[in-house]
């Protein structure tokens, strides 16, 4: 009687996992070529240059901070004002932030412009490569409440610009991340834009994982763009119309994901009106977890704040609501729960799969699960458009192994899953005080986007 069960536990889990992979890669393609498509339209100028307000909640970030405020810097975009929050930091944050400020104050003194001669005639150019006056950086000070309760101080009461950026302390964008995201915003109907986020390279089993999770993952975005049901939108680098969080009241702070806990709340407006799409041209860095007791605890404060969220936001699941799209309503929403039940499955199939070839003396099972995986993340590292050609190659070494790698992420994500079943008190019961401060070992080494 078990094995039958098993068996088609084992026809459905399959049937499940390698419908994703197919539409995965369908949708990643169909955004591709519709971004080739537009790419004239990508390349024009924009229509207007609205001032960008980028947010930056700390909390001990001495280390990264400067770094962090040098990449907003760099940007391309004119238009724009860095905010740090620092929520009661116990270090030298603000002492970094105050070096950072007095250093291009500066070169603002020092810049002189001079005339040169082109083929278009006279023109002025700007010594120290061109530094706009529009751009300042503020610095906030306030007791510590939490990184929820930063960025609404920043929204609320310092924030002058048309659309909100959030960026995490340790992470930093493309010198061009900011013009991307603007030119999304040129569309009235877009709320929100995700960054395609990256992880910073660190020489480790763990730090090869996280990357090439993050590469595989945000990938998968480009189908939930396209078919209109985005749902998540972390917290680096992700963009939004300063009118739309007014609108829903800002972040919450009764999860412990209050970047998921915000753009659910805005999907749950009305989805069809207020979309949230993916930018794979507006990128951004963070730093890895460096160890196996760090990481348990990331991907549990995840599970569990995607879990509140989902818990909070569960009349969306097949409703029939005409402000929202039904591949939000009868898709992506019941699969931020039938995804943790199949990762509570996996390991009964993984089990049947080794019973299976032992049993009939064949490796078959194994080896085509082996060569999928293989040739699915070499699917998504050649379209990839930020990774130089040798970048490419060198990744595509790793591939072979990376089959073997994800099961460490597999037990993480199991652990995980497990622990908010033990706390699913916490699920169903949000408070206010669940938003607070969780930070991984920062290396603040320097970083550069191939």
């Amino acid at each position: 009687m078990l094995l039958p069960i098993l068996f088609y536990l084992f026809i459905v889990v399959g049937t499940i996992n390698l419908l994703h992979f197919a539409f995965y890669l369908i949708g990643a393609n169909i955004y591709d070529l519709q971004q080739f498509r537009n790419i004239k339209q990508r390349k024009q100028r924009l229509v207007s240059k609205p001032l960008v307000s980028v947010l930056i909640p700390a909390y001990n970030e001495e280390r990264v901070i400067e770094r962090n405020l040098q990449s907003v810097w760099n940007n391309t975009y004119d238009s724009l004002e860095a905010i740090v929050i620092n929520d009661g930091s116990t270090d030298n944050t603000s002492e970094a932030v105050r070096r950072f400020i007095k250093s291009r104050s500066r070169s603002y003194r020092e810049t002189r412009a001079r005339i040169v001669r082109s083929k278009n005639g006279l023109k002025r150019v700007w010594n120290r490569g061109n530094v706009p006056m529009q751009r300042r950086v503020k610095l906030v000070e306030q007791k510590n409440a939490g990184k929820a309760a930063a960025l609404n101080n920043g929204i609320r009461n310092h924030a002058k610009g048309e659309l909100i950026m959030t960026l995490d302390a340790d992470s930093l964008i493309h010198k061009r991340a900011i013009y991307n995201a603007v030119k999304y915003f040129e569309d009235p109907s877009i709320a929100g834009v995700a960054a395609n986020v990256r992880m910073i390279e660190e020489p480790s089993i763990l730090g090869l994982l996280q990357r090439f999770e993050h590469l595989i993952s945000y990938r998968s975005k480009k189908l939930f763009s396209i078919a209109n049901c985005e749902l998540i939108v972390g917290g680096v680098a992700s963009t939004y119309r300063k009118s739309i969080l007014d609108k829903v009241g800002q972040y919450d702070t009764d999860t412990t994901t209050e970047d998921i806990g915000l753009s659910m709340k805005i999907a749950a407006a009305g989805n069809k009106k207020y979309r949230l799409v993916y930018g794979a041209d507006v990128a951004a860095m963070t730093e890895p977890v460096k160890g196996f007791r760090p990481l348990l605890r990331q991907r549990y404060r995840w599970k569990l704040g995607n879990l509140q969220n989902a818990y909070k936001y569960r009349s969306l699941i097949f409703s029939m609501d005409k402000r929202y799209t039904r591949t939000l309503t009868h898709y992506r929403m019941p699969m931020s729960f039938i995804g943790e039940i199949l990762l509570l499955m996996e390991p009964i199939t993984l089990a049947y799969i080794i019973y299976l070839s032992i049993h009939f003396l064949t490796i078959g099972l194994i080896l085509g699960a082996y060569m999928t995986i293989t040739a699915y993340i070499l699917m998504n590292i050649w379209p990839d458009e930020h990774m130089s050609r040798r970048g490419k190659i060198k990744s595509s070494v790793y591939a072979p192994f990376l089959y073997f790698i994800f099961y460490i992420m597999n037990v993480v994500q199991l652990i995980a899953a497990l622990r908010c079943i033990g706390n699913a008190k916490r699920i169903a019961n949000l408070t206010a005080q669940e938003s607070t401060w969780t930070h991984v070992e920062r290396a603040g080494k320097a970083a550069t986007f191939s």
